[in-house]
């Protein structure tokens, strides 16, 4: 990344978040749709619903990776890809800031704006693209520590 387009994406994530409908913290996860996942697991234990979670991890530190990746080589299709494979892993979770995220990442790597609905440049998609993911890394590791810390307290509750 130049020096310019670090200077934009500072800009960008300093002033306004343009990027995300709302940053409160009840949005990081939609209870009703974590809640279902947690309705499967059999009894208190949580073992099935952690390794989803777990495996979710996984897939979006490797899916992360390689948008850096795409973005460097300016692979807007790549882009678009990747942001339509974790927005399902983290929309089936109940993830919604980071799944609002990939799916304005998939647009932009359509060379779209956030509706899908509006052309971009690819000038105009890289600079999104790369406040994006800088926004996308922050949302992710604020599910990852919500819900690290959500399995923990279940194995401090059941070690009582």
């Amino acid at each position: 990344m130049t020096a310019v387009e670090q200077t934009t994406v500072m800009t960008m994530l300093n002033g306004e978040n343009i990027l995300s409908p709302s940053d409160h913290d009840d949005d990081i996860i939609n209870h009703s749709i974590f809640d279902q996942l947690l309705g499967m697991d059999d009894g208190d234990d949580h073992e099935f619903s952690r390794a989803l979670v777990w495996d979710f991890f996984e897939q979006a530190e490797g899916a992360l990776v390689e948008m850096d990746q795409a973005m460097t080589a300016l692979d807007f299709t790549e882009l678009s890809r990747l942001g339509h494979f974790l927005k399902g892993s983290s929309a089936a979770l109940g993830l919604t800031k980071v799944k609002l995220s990939c799916e304005r990442l998939q647009h932009y790597g359509n060379l779209t704006d956030e509706t899908g609905k509006n052309s971009i440049t690819e000038e105009e998609a890289k600079t999104l693209s790369l406040a994006l993911l800088v926004q996308m890394r922050s949302e992710y590791k604020e599910a990852e520590v919500y819900l690290r810390e959500f399995y923990e307290s279940q194995e401090d509750t059941e070690s009582q």
